[in-house]
């Protein structure tokens, strides 16, 4: 863990929070050593829900890098990430996260994602929000294309 780094997303979740950006988190993408990308929780500065600090700098690291692999590039954020951002984390496939408050220190804030945590494990038919799985044949004839597909790109 390099201090520098972890100061850095601390120092931009204080920018974006002053900013009146959104809440006051800050990511950091860090390759080789040096900053690729940074980002700042943009929720109610762009009315995005899917814009936590984590998930902004991820877009700008891929953006910069030209690719959606980040598996030689470490993570550095002012807060445990939420669920969302743990998901987009493991499709980036970071080496290393590191964070500096825990989601505990962020629930007392009033930014909890315990609902979440706990949506999570149960049923989907015992969830607040109703899922309700509707097939098509359509949607299934288009994964039958996907796998068939010879120039794609794996992720």
């Amino acid at each position: 863990m390099d201090e520098r780094f972890m100061r850095e997303a601390v120092e931009m979740s204080r920018r974006g929070m002053q900013a009146n950006q959104g809440g006051p988190f800050g990511a950091v993408v860090v390759r080789a050593g040096e900053i690729i990308a940074t980002g700042t929780n943009q929720v109610t500065g762009s009315n995005d829900p899917t814009a936590h600090a984590e998930v902004v700098a991820i877009r700008n690291a891929g953006t910069k890098l030209a690719t959606f692999d980040l598996s030689d590039c470490e993570l550095y954020t002012s807060c445990e990430p939420c669920p969302m951002c743990l998901g987009a984390i493991y499709w980036s496939r970071f080496r290393h996260v590191y964070y500096a408050n825990t989601r505990v220190d962020a629930a007392g804030i009033g930014f909890d994602d315990e609902l979440i945590y706990t949506e999570l494990d149960k049923p989907m038919g015992e969830r607040l929000i109703p899922f309700t799985h509707a097939p098509l044949e359509a949607a299934a004839e288009v994964f039958t294309e996907w796998t068939m597909k010879e120039e794609k790109t794996r992720y």
